[in-house]
C-alpha cells in the first residue's frame, strides 16, 4: 500500500465513523440543527454541513424546518431521520403463518403482509419459497412508492446458527439441519434469526420495552428474549431463551422435543385449544368472555405452568419487567392475575416484589418488526455504506 493510498484508507474510514457519529445523534435527538450536531459532537461546522449534505443526498436524513439555536443565536435549518427513501424487510416463519413487514428508516410501517397457512405440513423448501415469493411482491410494492429495500432479517421459531443461518432444530416446524439463508432466494442480503430475540427487540424499538426486560413470545411454540441495558443477551452459541421447553411437571405430557412436561405442552397454543376444545384463538377468546368453565380451566391451567416457568428465569435472570406477546398479549386479561399469583407464590421468600408483568402492544408482528428493525439499526450504525447502494 502507497503512502496516498494509507491515507485515502485512513480517511475514508474517518468519513464512515463521522457520518455514523451525525447519523446516530439525529435518529436518538429527533432532529437537530447543523450547528447544534457541531456542538454535540465536537466536528467543525464546515465538516458537520458536508457530512449532512451527503445524508440528505443519500435520502437518510431531510431538511425539516427553521429554528432558533438559543436567544440571540442565528435560526438553523433542521434535520431529522428521512422515511422517504430506505427501508427494510422484516420477514416471519411461524407455525401456522407467514409475515412481511416494510420499515423505513423513519421507523414507520409501509406495508404489511401476513399469509395464514399451516407450515408443519409443507417441506421446508415449499415454505422458503413461499416466503420468498411474498417477500418479493412487498419489495417490488415499497419500489413502486420509492423506497429502497436495502436488506432484511427473517425470523424463524427455533435457534438460529447466525453465521450459517442454519435452523439445527425447530421442533414445532419439525425443521432439522435447514440452510434457510441458503434456500431464501431474494434480490436483496437477508439474514435468519430467532423468532424470539427478535420479538424482543421488536418490543425494545417499537414498543414500550423498558431498558432491562425479558420477553415472551407465544405461539404454538414458546421462546423468551433476554433485553439487559438495551442490548439483547443471545448466550454463548446464540440459543439462550427456549422458554417453551423448560419442565413445569417432569411426569408431564411428553414435548415434540423429546423430553417430559415442558412449558409448551401446557401455555403453548395448541395445548390450550386442546385443553378447552376449541377449533381457534378466537372460539377461545369468545369462550372466554363468556366465563366458559372449560375455557377458563384452559386458562389458569396455562397461566400456572407459565409462571411456574418464569419463577425459575426471574431466579436466574433477575428481569425487571416481563413482557407478554403473541397469543399471550391476547390472553392477557385471562392469564394475567394466575400468572402474577404463581410468580409471587416461588419468588416471595427470595424477592421482597416481583417483577411487573405487562402486555406487549405489538402482538404476533413484534418478530417482524424487530427483523426490519435490526436492518435499521445497522443502517444508522453504518451509514457510509448506503451512500452508493
Amino acid at each position: 500500500m502507497t503512502q496516498a493510498t494509507g491515507r485515502a484508507v485512513r480517511h475514508d474510514a474517518m468519513r464512515a465513523r463521522n457520518l455514523a457519529l451525525v447519523l446516530g445523534e439525529v435518529e436518538a435527538r429527533g432532529s437537530l440543527t447543523r450547528a447544534a450536531l457541531a456542538d454535540i459532537t465536537g466536528l467543525t461546522k464546515t465538516t458537520v454541513s458536508k457530512l449532512v449534505a451527503d445524508l440528505i443526498e443519500a435520502g437518510l436524513v431531510v431538511e425539516a424546518g427553521t429554528v432558533r439555536d438559543g436567544e440571540r443565536g442565528r435560526p438553523g435549518m433542521e434535520v431529522r431521520i428521512s422515511g422517504d427513501r430506505v427501508a427494510a424487510i422484516g420477514l416471519e416463519i411461524n407455525v401456522d403463518y407467514l409475515s412481511v413487514r416494510v420499515v423505513d428508516l423513519a421507523r414507520s410501517v409501509r406495508l404489511r403482509r401476513t399469509q395464514a397457512v399451516d407450515n408443519r405440513a409443507a417441506q421446508p423448501v415449499d415454505v422458503i419459497a413461499r416466503l420468498g415469493d411474498l417477500a418479493a411482491k412487498a419489495v417490488d410494492e415499497a419500489v413502486d412508492t420509492g423506497l429502497h429495500v436495502v436488506g432484511g432479517v427473517l425470523a424463524v421459531p427455533g435457534p438460529v446458527d447466525l453465521s450459517t443461518g442454519f435452523v439445527h432444530n425447530a421442533p414445532n416446524l419439525g425443521w432439522r439441519e435447514v440452510p434457510v439463508a441458503e434456500l431464501l432466494r431474494l434480490p436483496i442480503p437477508v439474514r435468519v434469526e430467532n423468532e424470539a430475540n427478535l420479538a424482543a427487540l421488536g418490543e425494545l424499538w417499537f414498543g414500550a420495552g423498558p431498558p432491562d426486560f425479558l420477553y415472551v413470545s407465544g405461539e404454538i411454540g414458546i421462546g423468551a428474549g433476554l433485553v439487559v441495558q438495551g442490548r439483547l443477551f443471545r448466550g454463548a452459541r446464540g440459543f439462550a431463551g427456549e422458554l417453551g421447553h423448560v419442565a413445569v411437571s417432569p411426569d408431564g405430557p411428553l414435548c415434540r422435543c423429546g423430553a417430559r412436561g415442558c412449558l409448551e405442552r401446557y401455555a403453548g397454543q395448541d395445548a390450550l385449544l386442546t385443553a378447552a376444545a376449541v377449533a381457534d384463538l378466537a372460539e377461545l377468546i369468545s369462550l372466554l368472555e363468556a366465563t366458559d368453565s372449560r375455557a377458563m380451566t384452559a386458562c389458569e391451567r396455562a397461566g400456572w405452568a407459565l409462571g411456574v416457568a418464569l419463577s425459575s428465569a426471574v431466579n436466574l435472570v433477575d428481569p425487571d419487567t416481563i413482557v407478554l406477546g403473541g397469543i399471550f398479549a391476547r390472553l392477557f386479561p385471562w392469564l394475567a392475575d394466575t400468572v402474577t399469583g404463581t410468580l409471587a407464590a416461588h419468588l416471595g421468600q427470595m424477592r421482597g416484589a416481583v417483577p411487573p408483568v405487562v402486555v406487549s402492544r405489538l402482538g404476533t408482528e413484534a418478530a417482524a418488526l424487530g427483523a426490519a428493525g435490526q436492518v435499521i439499526r445497522q443502517v444508522i450504525a453504518d451509514p457510509a455504506a448506503a451512500l452508493h447502494p
